[in-house]
């Protein structure tokens, strides 16, 4: 703004050193203060731990604003912000380890996590954090036994998918996509992505841990059964297009 001879003006030029003052408060006023805890006490949070302290999720079955987030080293996970700290989270596992944010305040995210039990969560300081977003979401329905595949809410396809037996359950909730592995050894399915979920009745899916995992099956008879022990088995159309969701992606797993 100028007045009439070319000048700034007062009043403007008030406006303008409040409107920075905002700036400024916007930008440092709401750091919040960084809490240092000894990690080597912690047990990391991992498709092969157990934390029964971690705090559980409170609304298993509700969409998130696709917010991921990765720790670029080994972070601290808290019950709450500024509370007791009760394990720990690398920067790998199955490749780069992206969690999705169920919950945010000042300076902290509230995370799922791939460990035990089922829909495990933890919070984080986030200034360590890279963040990125995920417009993907993948649904399973184990009474209808189907997998749906959205972007930006848009469907991208429905498949007849495989699912846990009445005694070996996909487990219900939310959860995510924990990595994406090839591996030509395996015979039923080279391609396989773990989800942060495990089987609620076996304790080990042949002598690893009991992850659930996204997969392929080369008998086409499965797909629409409830025949696995807890893994979602769908058709090489549907694995080709999984695999090239993101990690950390927003997995709900329903009983529709």
């Amino acid at each position: 703004m100028r007045n009439e001879r070319g000048g700034t003006s007062i009043p403007a030029l008030a406006v303008l050193l409040l409107l920075g003052i905002v700036a400024a408060v916007g930008i440092f006023g709401n750091k919040t203060k960084h809490v240092t805890v000894d990690l080597t006490t912690l047990t990391a949070s991992t498709t092969a731990t157990t934390i029964a302290t971690a705090p559980l999720d409170t609304q298993p079955f509700t969409g998130t604003s696709g917010l991921v987030v990765h720790p670029r080293a080994e972070a601290a996970l808290f019950t709450a912000p500024d509370a007791d700290a009760f394990g720990k989270v690398g920067p790998t596992q199955f490749g780069p380890t992206w969690l999705p944010v169920v919950e945010q305040t000042d300076g902290w995210v509230r995370v799922l996590l791939p460990s035990k039990p089922n829909r495990s969560t933890g919070w984080l300081q986030d200034e360590d954090l890279d963040r990125a977003f995920s417009s993907y979401l993948i649904r399973v329905h184990t009474s209808s036994r189907t997998i749906e595949l959205f972007d930006k809410n848009k469907s991208l396809g429905t498949w007849k998918a495989g699912v846990g037996a009445k005694k070996t359950p996909t487990p219900p909730g939310r959860t995510f996509l924990l990595g994406s592995i090839i591996d030509h050894k395996r015979s039923a399915s080279p391609i396989v992505l773990p989800l942060g979920a495990h089987s609620p009745t076996l304790d080990t899916f042949g002598g690893g841990p009991g992850t659930v995992a996204i997969h392929g099956w080369p008998n086409p008879h499965v797909f629409g059964a409830a025949i696995s022990a807890g893994c979602v088995r769908v058709p090489k159309t549907a694995l080709a297009d999984l695999q090239k969701v993101p990690l950390g992606t927003l997995v709900l797993i329903d009983s529709k």
